[in-house]
C-alpha cells in the first residue's frame, strides 16, 4: 500500500501485469482504512480479509508515555530517557533528514552506539545501519518515516517519537516497531510543554492511551548508575588460581576502599553524563505562564475603564475563557 502511495504504481501494476492468471495474492497492511481497502478490491480477487486483532485493541503490548519537557530540553529529554531506559534496542523517529543528522551526531558526541536511517542514504547504507542493529554494534537508530514500516527489528524494546507524529497513522506505524509478535514495548512522546493538547488529540484519534511523565533528571540517573555498578560489582566471579597470588600483591599494596574507589571511577567514566532537566509540573494548569493573569491582580472595574458605549460596569468582574483562534474567537 505505501508503495503505491509513494509513485510506484506504474512498477507494480507492470509486475502485476506480468504474472499468471492463476496466482495467489496476499496483502500485508499495519491499518486499513478506505483507501487500502479499495486498492485491495482492485488488485485481489476474491479475497478474506483476516484482521490480526480486534481494531480496539491495538497495540495492547505497548505502554505509551507522554513526557512534558520545556521546549529547549527536547534534546536533553531524548538523551536521559536512553540513559534511563538502557535498552537493548532503540528507534527514535524525527521529521526530516536534517533532524536525523543532527540528532545522531549529538548522540554520538555523547557516547551512545548509534546509526542514521533516512531516504538519502543508499540501500546499501541503510541495510548496513538495520545490520548493526540487529547485530548489536549500534543500539540507537535515529530515523525518519522511512523506518517507520516494513521494518521489523529483534529486541526493539523502546521507541522515541523525538517530534510528535503529526496524525494517528503516523504515531500507530512508527510505535508499530516494538511490542511484536507478543513482545513488550515502550512508546515514549517527547512533547514540547506547548504541544501538549496536540499530543493528547493525536493519541485520543488513535484511540490510545498514554501514562503522563516528566523526563528523567540527574538525581534519577544517578541512582540507576549506582544500581548497575553494585550489580556489576556483586555478579563478579571469584578469583581463579592463576590471579589469586596478584589479588593479594594488589591488597597487600593498596586498601580495598581505594580499590573499590578506583572501579568506582572506571565504570561512572564509561557512562554517559546525564543532562540537566528542569522541573516541570504534570498539572496542565500549574504551568502555566502567569503574565496574563497578573494583568488583572488586583484591578477594579471603575467608570474610566468601561467602554466608551455600553452601560456602567462598576460593579462587574473580570474572568477569562480557555478558547482562541480554533475556537474563531
Amino acid at each position: 500500500d505505501e508503495m503505491l502511495d509513494l509513485g510506484f504504481r506504474d512498477d507494480l501494476e507492470f509486475i502485476l501485469g506480468s504474472v499468471p492468471d492463476e496466482r495467489r495474492i496476499l496483502m500485508f497492511s499495519a491499518t486499513v482504512p478506505r483507501a487500502i481497502a479499495e486498492l485491495a478490491k482492485t488488485y485481489q480477487r476474491d479475497a478474506v480479509r483476516v484482521a490480526a486483532s480486534a481494531a480496539t485493541q491495538q497495540h495492547a503490548d505497548i505502554e505509551y508515555q507522554l513526557m512534558l519537557v520545556r521546549r529547549d530540553e527536547r534534546e536533553h529529554a531524548i538523551i536521559n530517557t536512553l540513559l534511563q531506559a538502557d535498552s537493548t534496542s532503540t528507534l527514535v523517529f524525527c521529521h526530516t533528514r536534517e533532524a536525523v543528522r543532527h540528532l545522531t551526531a549529538r548522540l554520538a558526541n555523547r557516547g551512545f552506539s548509534v546509526v542514521p536511517l533516512s531516504g538519502e542514504l543508499a540501500q546499501s547504507e541503510r541495510s548496513s545501519a538495520l545490520q548493526a542493529m540487529r547485530d548489536g554494534r549500534a543500539r540507537v537508530c535515529v530515523a525518519t518515516d522511512v523506518a517507520a514500516r516494513g521494518i521489523d527489528l529483534p529486541h526493539l524494546d523502546l521507541v522515541i517519537h523525538a517530534d510528535l507524529p503529526s496524525n494517528p497513522a503516523t504515531l500507530l506505524h512508527r510505535s508499530g516497531r516494538t511490542g511484536r509478535a507478543g513482545r513488550k514495548g515502550t512508546c515514549v512522546l517527547i512533547v514540547p510543554e506547548h504541544r501538549r493538547g496536540a499530543a493528547n488529540r493525536v493519541l485520543s484519534m488513535a484511540n490510545l492511551t498514554a501514562t503522563i511523565r516528566t523526563a528523567p533528571d540527574i538525581a534519577e540517573i544517578e541512582t540507576l548508575y549506582r544500581e548497575q555498578i553494585l550489580d556489576t560489582a556483586a555478579a563478579a566471579a571469584d578469583p581463579a588460581e592463576t590471579e589469586t597470588e596478584f589479588v593479594a600483591e594488589l591488597l597487600a599494596r593498596v586498601s580495598p576502599e581505594r580499590l573499590a574507589a578506583v572501579f568506582i571511577r572506571q565504570e561512572i567514566a564509561k557512562r554517559p553524563v546525564p543532562e540537566d532537566i528542569a522541573p516541570l509540573p504534570l498539572n496542565a494548569k500549574e504551568g502555566r505562564t502567569t503574565r496574563r493573569d497578573k494583568r488583572f491582580e488586583g484591578a477594579e472595574f471603575s467608570a474610566d475603564a468601561r467602554p466608551s458605549r455600553g452601560p456602567d460596569m462598576t460593579d462587574g468582574v473580570w474572568f477569562t475563557l480557555s478558547i482562541g483562534r480554533r475556537n474563531r474567537a
